[in-house]
């Protein structure tokens, strides 16, 4: 049975902590299932980790839905969680609800998970009310990248910590189920946890949390850019795929490979 965001409450409730974790293909998405996670969320973090892009500027709508359809099919029990791309949501409440349906009809997601705190508390209520459950962000929202100045923590001034605590109360009054803190001072983050009652899950944000979330590649090491402070990685798999390649390469040239074995 696929889990709904009733198990998610239910989880937090009992003071378990929710894990999740970043898919965006039907071979990561069904071995993340197969593992336990509760939440997969396929990000448009897949505008950096699978298209190349810079960012997740870039990252369409027709992007998202192609990757999310793929993890749907991958998975039989984790709650499926996908990020509305930059601009699906912020120009027209109408645009959010359509789009935020499309992911949820066509792209077979049970939720969707868009950026940005009380000035997006509206749309938010919107796209509740029409039967959709989203996860908030707050903290470090990288389709604001521009905007914010680039990657840096959140919360360091009294301004900024007063406003995301605003963030996270408006974004749980809007009907959310659940928030992410990204790049979030670990002592604010743990406060924020304290102050709402939906649950909080963790990017760079300390161990306070509800739970935790990262880019699966980040763990298994196939991050092909910077390594991050706040990930932690668990297999150099980029060093065993390169090995393995060139161990290919080298008999494929040499007419080692294929032997009689692998002949019919």
């Amino acid at each position: 049975m696929r889990l709904n965001i009733k198990h998610i409450s239910e989880m937090h409730k009992k003071g378990e902590k929710i894990s999740a974790i970043t898919a965006y293909d039907y071979t990561f998405g069904r071995i993340a299932d197969s593992v336990g996670f509760p939440i997969i969320l396929v990000g448009d973090s897949l505008g950096q980790v699978s298209l190349g892009y810079d960012s997740t500027v870039p990252v369409t709508m027709s992007d998202m839905l192609i990757h999310v359809k793929s993890v749907v099919r991958a998975s039989k029990r984790s709650l499926i969680v996908v990020d509305m791309p930059f601009m699906s949501y912020q120009t027209d409440i109408s645009d959010a609800i359509s789009n935020a349906g499309r992911l949820i009809k066509e792209g077979g997601a049970q939720s969707v998970k868009l950026e940005g705190g009380a000035k997006m508390a509206n749309t938010v209520s919107r796209i509740v009310d029409c039967g959709i459950p989203v996860m908030g962000h707050i903290g470090l929202t990288p389709q604001s990248v521009n905007q914010l100045g680039g990657y840096r923590v959140q919360g360091k001034s009294e301004e900024e910590k007063e406003n995301l605590i605003k963030d996270a109360k408006a974004i749980e009054n809007a009907g959310a189920y659940s928030v992410v803190l990204e790049l979030v001072k670990s002592d604010l983050a743990e406060e924020i946890t304290k102050e709402i009652s939906i649950p909080t899950i963790g990017i760079g944000s300390g161990p306070n949390c509800s739970g935790q979330i990262q880019v699966i590649h980040d763990l298994l090491g196939l991050s092909l850019g910077e390594s991050y402070k706040h990930s932690r990685q668990y297999l150099d798999l980029r060093k065993s795929v390169s090995e393995a390649l060139k161990q290919y390469l080298k008999d494929s040239n040499s007419g080692d490979f294929p032997s009689s074995k692998e002949s019919f």
